[in-house]
């Protein structure tokens, strides 16, 4: 026989989460970050700052992610028209995260219960991630000084996803506060005015917000301005009608440290297929090495009683009798009437 029809159970479909990294080749772990002064000086430099894995005029060099400042009044760059105030690109940020997060044109971004009228935004670059990011791979390292003693001090953010047990929503969009910890859990803070055990900075809130279906992580200026070993004195520049540059802050900082782990993660779908061969079935082969071309006899006698056969390919076929799929099997295995054959084809998607 060379075909059999597959019954319903013969069939079962799987769905697996799998994760991996955001970073190009793999990278576990992003080290090296660089911009563009060519991209910066034109138009789309006046919203937002890309950074690549390598020099920007490198073959290799491919955007990881891109950072953008908002500010709700347009401090911090150049009016669009000075005539007109508050109207800059960071206004435009402003009310474009707003309507992308908060899915409200007149909210307000809130960071742990403290409202902020600024914050930055790292945005991941679409093709370097998969359905989503996952939830507790976020350790981003940051790197900055003390107003008090000069000193430099490094900062690690995370998500608070190991510290819930569902995530927060604005309408239908999963949502988690970003603190300081590693790995989804908190650091437990101790020294300084404004420590708390949450992760959370006590008079900015938390550090921002971690949006995993978008790929986007807005950061609460104010908590990064800090000093006294919860910020980063990264020092935003909120003047008006001026270009203050405040992208290149928070580049910097993140250059500084070194260090961006983020990994993403997506749903597999598989269909397993059973093809069952019983004992008297498919002994026999259609080779010319097999049967006669001309007699369609058997060529071997022996054969006849005891037919041998090895098996290399499997092809699955519609009621039309279409080649819908192959398999191919990693050995050749042996069939006659005293073996039965179980294989389990995979077909992901």
């Amino acid at each position: 026989m060379s075909f059999k029809r597959l019954d319903p159970e013969d069939f079962l479909t799987s769905a697996q989460a799998v994760s991996q990294t955001v970073w190009s080749n793999n990278a576990s772990t992003l080290e090296t970050f660089f911009t563009s002064s060519t991209q910066a000086a034109s138009v789309s430099g006046k919203y937002y700052l890309n950074v690549y894995n390598t020099a920007s005029n490198l073959n290799d060099s491919v955007t990881q992610f891109n950072i953008a400042f908002g500010d709700s009044t347009g401090r911090g760059t150049v009016l669009y028209n000075s005539d007109v105030a508050g109207y800059s690109p960071s206004r435009t940020i402003y009310g474009q995260y707003r309507s992308l997060m908060l899915e409200d044109e007149n909210a307000e971004f809130s960071f742990g219960g403290v409202n902020s009228t600024y914050f930055y935004v790292i945005s991941i670059e679409r093709a370097r991630y998969k359905e989503s990011l996952l939830p507790g791979s976020l350790n981003l390292f940051l790197s900055g000084s003390s107003t008090a003693t000069g000193t430099l001090t490094n900062l690690q953010l995370t998500d608070n996803s190991g510290m819930v047990t569902t995530p927060s929503y604005f309408g239908v969009q999963p949502y988690y506060q970003i603190i300081s910890g590693s790995d989804g859990v908190a650091y437990n803070k101790t020294s300084g005015t404004n420590s708390n055990n949450d992760g959370y900075t006590r008079e900015s809130g938390s550090y921002g917000l971690f949006f995993p279906d978008t790929a986007t992580l807005i950061l609460n200026g104010p908590a990064l301005d800090l000093s006294d070993n919860m910020g980063i004195t990264l020092g935003t520049g909120l003047a008006a009608n001026t270009d203050q540059d405040n992208p290149a802050k928070l580049s910097e900082a993140i250059s500084g440290s070194g260090q961006f782990v983020l990994n993403c993660q997506e749903t597999i779908t598989s269909d397993f297929v059973f093809i069952r061969a019983r004992n008297s079935e498919f002994n026999y082969s259609e080779n010319p090495s097999f049967i006669s071309g001309s007699t369609g006899e058997v060529i071997f006698n022996y054969f006849i009683n005891n037919p041998q056969v090895y098996p290399t390919t499997i092809g699955l076929y519609n009621d039309g009798n279409d080649l819908l799929a192959v398999a191919k099997l990693s050995r050749p295995i042996l069939k006659d009437f005293t073996k039965e054959a179980l294989v389990r084809v995979k077909l992901d998607f």
